[in-house]
């Protein structure tokens, strides 16, 4: 055998173990640490930097997942309305006649955090159920405002205490979850006191 072929035959499991995704460790070379290489990384992936916060930001984002899907089922099931529905007409019920008092659509997808175009879908979508209306800003003709009509007013009047009993049953079936309790309770006492 030549030289070439033993080199050859001696990189072959290198190769196939890198296209495995193991980490390459040269055989006659010094042991690698046990500490570099993570099992939760991702092969050829830098350790995270701050991986406390990356974990805080999983656990935020999984609590949030968590309390929105089981918002959903409760507002789909009992009065056909999603939780970004629920959102737009909560948030539009809470204009009023004095200076700001009235939200243009740019305002209203910021405060429900969608994009524009989905806000005017939504809205469409609701005004096409007769829950909202449209109408020109009276200052700047160019500017459009929308209303909660006296219908989308009683959906939401209606749809307020499943939204409310749902959002409390969530929190309290995350809280039995060690890494959301702490985001649990975080979210508790942002809540104004009721003195």
């Amino acid at each position: 055998m030549t030289q070439q072929t033993r080199e050859k035959q001696k990189a072959r499991p290198q190769t196939e173990a890198a296209r495995a995704g193991a980490p390459q460790v040269e055989a006659t070379g010094p042991e690698v640490p046990e500490t570099a290489v993570t099992p939760d990384a991702a092969p050829g992936c830098p350790p995270a930097a701050t991986p406390a916060l990356a974990q805080g930001w999983c656990a935020l984002s999984a609590l949030h997942g968590r309390i929105e899907s089981h918002i959903e089922r409760a507002l789909q099931a009992q009065h056909d309305l999603s939780v970004r529905e629920f959102s737009v007409l909560n948030v539009l019920s809470e204009q009023h006649d004095g200076p700001g008092g009235h939200l243009r659509m740019n305002q209203v997808a910021d405060s429900v955090v969608l994009s524009q175009s989905a806000t005017t879908r939504l809205v469409t979508r609701l005004e096409d159920r007769g829950l909202l209306s449209r109408y020109l800003c009276p200052d700047d003709r160019r500017g459009i405002y929308t209303n909660v009509t006296p219908d989308g007013l009683a959906l939401l009047v209606e749809a307020r205490p499943t939204h409310d009993g749902a959002l409390c049953e969530a929190l309290q079936e995350a809280a039995q979850r060690p890494e959301l309790a702490p985001l649990v309770t975080a979210v508790q006492t942002l809540a104004p006191s009721q003195d």
